[in-house]
């Protein structure tokens, strides 16, 4: 017999909560084979069965929470799947002898009866479909897909859910993990829908009122022209991508700016621990990215050391990773600063949260055509991004904020020299 036990996961994190198991009793596995979905505050972990055998028991129910060190589950070696008990008639047949269809009408629908409460075949889903069932209660063995494999994705979990309920068809009955679904009620005659929070929804929530509680947080502005970097990369596009198979992005200049403004100013690329100040001489730059999960920041390593080239791969990897669910603990700790770029979604202006430890996070917004006062006599529409420091007050003072982001200001108007940099 062997304990499936939750794996140490990563120095700060110890629980986390069964997202999904890929087993169930009587199933065989074998070593090595994943059979259960852990997400935690970061990352989703899959767990692996250490010995070949059956699943004879599960200890902890889907939506779970479950500390490391803890059993959730049973493998026998060797052992073979239970038997199914042998199955009986609902209802004693009537003693009289009745007509001669009757009966056999009768047994047909109980057999019928018997077989649909049997068990069902695992439909072939993506995480992010799974995920979004288990939140709106919808069983996807009744969601129609169009893929070709007969994979249910995200998007059919969504059409499926937003149909009227006269073409839907009857929700699955209510499992142990009810607590995950969403429950629709009606409160005074107004309809409502109550949504469990995941638990990394949780943990942002809960580490972004930390740093707004105990961070002296504010935020200075300033704006660039980015004319010179968007005729750079019109200049250097086929070729950067013929010669580094990569593309050439806003975010390479970004990161070669943010790191030369972090040499010049090295409190922004500090931590507080207790009462004294860690000045750390690395760069390490945390990239912000969207997922379906919630927004999740992957760390770009030695960004002093990479040529636009080296950083643009790493990015794309990392944003590829992030999105499949496939990023390792590693991947996402130990950053010094962070940069977020809300502009993909059309924002114009926002205040950034500062990322766990750090002290400072820049934020990029959308390019929009503005009238720039070229000197006294010209005025001309130029591409134009504003961009936001928000930084801890407790040990950057404004002149520095503001010199900081005046910095990254004049490196992106003038992008040769960071191109000579790295």
């Amino acid at each position: 017999m062997a304990e499936i036990k939750v794996p140490e996961l990563a120095e700060s994190i110890t629980e986390g909560t069964i997202a999904q198991w890929l087993k169930k009793p009587g199933d065989t596995v074998e070593k090595g084979e994943y059979i259960v979905e852990l997400e935690t505050d970061k990352v989703n972990v899959e767990v692996i069965s250490e010995e070949s055998g059956v699943i004879t028991e599960l200890k902890a129910n889907e939506g779970d929470t479950v500390e490391v060190g803890q059993v959730i589950a049973v493998v026998e070696e060797g052992a073979a799947a239970p038997a199914p008990a042998p199955q009986e008639p609902k209802a004693e047949e009537p003693k009289e002898a009745p007509k001669a269809e009757a009966p056999k009408q009768e047994v047909k629908q109980e057999s019928a009866a018997i077989k649909d409460d049997g068990p069902k075949e695992r439909p072939i889903a993506s995480p992010a479909a799974r995920k979004l069932a288990r939140e709106k209660g919808i069983d996807l063995s009744q969601v129609p897909t169009i893929d070709p494999l007969g994979r249910v994705r995200k998007q059919d979990v969504e059409y499926f859910a937003n149909q009227p309920k006269a073409e839907a068809k009857p929700a699955p009955a209510v499992s142990q993990a009810a607590p995950q679904q969403n429950t629709a009620a009606v409160q005074d005659e107004k309809p409502v829908v109550r949504e469990r929070m995941s638990r990394r929804r949780q943990t942002i929530a809960k580490r972004l009122v930390e740093v707004t509680n105990t961070a002296a947080m504010l935020t200075t502005f300033n704006e660039v022209d980015m004319t010179a970097v968007m005729d750079l990369r019109k200049r250097y596009k086929e070729k950067f991508i013929q010669e580094y198979d990569v593309r050439l992005g806003f975010m390479s200049f970004f990161t070669k700016a943010v790191v030369a403004a972090l040499k010049k100013y090295p409190y922004v690329n500090a931590e507080i621990q207790g009462d004294e100040i860690l000045l750390k001489k690395y760069y390490d730059i945390g990239v912000a990215v969207s997922t379906d999960d919630g927004l999740i920041v992957p760390v770009v390593r030695d960004c002093d050391r990479k040529n636009f080239a080296e950083i643009e791969r790493d990015i794309a990897d990392l944003a590829e990773k992030a999105r499949n669910k496939k990023l390792s603990l590693n991947d996402l700790q130990g950053g010094t600063f962070t940069i977020t770029n809300g502009g993909v979604f059309g924002s114009l202006m926002s205040t950034p949260i500062i990322n766990g430890n750090q002290v400072g996070i820049l934020g990029m917004h959308t390019i929009q055509l503005r009238p720039v006062a070229i000197d006294k006599d010209r005025i001309e529409n130029r591409p134009m991004m504003y961009i936001a420091l928000s930084y801890d007050h407790r040990i950057i003072d404004g002149r520095d904020a503001v010199g900081f982001l005046k910095t990254v200001k004049e490196l992106l108007e003038n992008p040769e020299s960071l191109l000579l940099e790295g």
